[in-house]
């Protein structure tokens, strides 16, 4: 299935990679995404669809415009990403690097990308210090991030009655911004947090950690780590019988292609917060059936939706400037261009601390009785307003707002 996404990949890149006719604007985007890790469903190969997808739906032949993509496998280590995009700016003309997996590593390259005045899109991090403390006048955040994850589904749940928490941490910069943010939520709306344990990133046994969660007899256990660690974790606390025993797991960053993972039997009846779902509406389906013809039968995730709406976003700066040369520009562009008509967002509207800012849907998962097939997954619970989705601009500590 991989493999045939890369090959397609490939031919598209030979077709996209074509010298750029005199007078023509000439960019070149790095998919920088993890391509055979624990991530790889979420962004990876799909990813690189996504981006594909939106150079095509932009055409950029009809704008003067030639657009060339890139990709690399991030191997999930910060020190990796970094060096090939540096490799990417200083000796390949890369303008603009999407997805970057995990929360370390878009902290990471952030810097180097305000250093040498590029664009980072960011779709597959999740945590809100890349919009607080790490903000940059080069980076715009899509799709989702702790804060708002976390206000989704922990509010809800506390709200209905889980009052005491427990977290099960990934030890990264991610799961320690999710449980920090959760754990706020949980405590402002009445909970009580027990305890937490901490995890190494892409663990295989999880036995020890879920024993210590199941013991703090605390209503809730909070998984506050993504893709493979959060799989492993509810299929390994089924084995132990913990939603038998009476507590509930809530998964604080949980992507359909997991749902799709673990399978309705076991997944049924979490809820979850997202910023896309594509059977929301009709120009969500169009693009999740297209997509999932384009990689293998598989469904979009809401980092893949972020990888094609922002590439597109960006692609359209870039044409309004008439260069992407001016990384600063080019963000600052997408900041006073209003309200953005995103056909998989919404209305979306870019942040001076580089927040693009959208509706979240809360959804629950589907009983197997009730999916009529592959990726029918979720039911919608309600619509959460952009406007009270993410964090409030003053409480962020970016210090690009005055």
């Amino acid at each position: 299935m991989k493999a045939k996404s890369l090959v397609l990949a490939g031919a598209m890149l030979g077709a996209l990679s074509a010298p750029a006719a005199a007078g023509e604007i000439d960019v070149k985007i790095g998919v920088l995404a993890d391509m055979s890790g624990l991530y790889s469903d979420i962004g990876g190969a799909g990813a690189v669809v996504a981006a594909q997808m939106a150079v095509e739906d932009f055409k950029p032949a009809e704008k003067g415009m030639k657009v060339a993509i890139v990709s690399a496998d991030t191997q999930n280590k910060p020190d990796v990403a970094v060096s090939i995009a540096r490799k990417w700016f200083d000796a390949e003309g890369v303008d603009v690097v999407v997805d970057l997996p995990t929360s370390a590593i878009s902290l990471a390259v952030a810097p180097l990308v305000r250093e040498k005045n590029k664009v980072a899109l960011f779709t597959a991090s999740a945590s809100s210090d890349i919009t607080g403390k790490g903000c940059t006048p080069n980076g715009v955040h899509w799709a989702y991030d702790t804060w708002a994850l976390s206000h989704g589904t922990a509010a809800a749940i506390t709200r209905n009655g889980g009052k005491t928490w427990f977290f099960m941490t990934a030890d990264y910069a991610f799961g320690q911004a999710m449980e920090r943010d959760a754990s706020a939520v949980v405590v402002a709306n009445g909970g009580k947090v027990l305890g937490s344990v901490r995890h190494p990133l892409d663990s295989k046994d999880l036995s020890s950690f879920i024993l210590q969660a199941q013991a703090s007899r605390a209503e809730v256990i909070g998984l506050a780590n993504g893709g493979g660690d959060t799989i492993n974790s509810i299929k390994q606390a089924a084995e132990f019988g913990v939603v038998q025993g009476g507590q509930r797991l809530a998964g604080m960053l949980l992507f359909i292609t997991d749902i799709h993972s673990l399978g309705l039997q076991t997944a049924q009846g979490l809820a979850l917060t997202t910023g896309f779902y594509w059977d929301l509406n009709e120009k969500t389906r169009a693009f999740g059936e297209r997509f999932a013809k384009l990689h293998g039968g598989r469904y979009p995730s809401m980092t893949q939706a972020g990888t094609y709406s922002s590439t597109y976003a960006y692609l359209q700066a870039v044409k309004q400037l008439g260069s992407p040369d001016d990384g600063r520009a080019v963000v600052k562009a997408l900041r006073d261009a209003g309200p953005i008509d995103d056909p998989l967002f919404g209305k979306t509207t870019v942040r001076v601390d580089g927040r693009a800012v959208h509706d979240m849907l809360l959804v629950e998962v589907k009983k197997p009785e009730e999916s009529k097939g592959p990726f029918d997954y979720y039911k919608v619970i309600s619509v959460i307003p952009a406007a009270e989705a993410f964090r409030p601009l003053a409480e962020g500590h970016c210090p690009l707002v005055e």
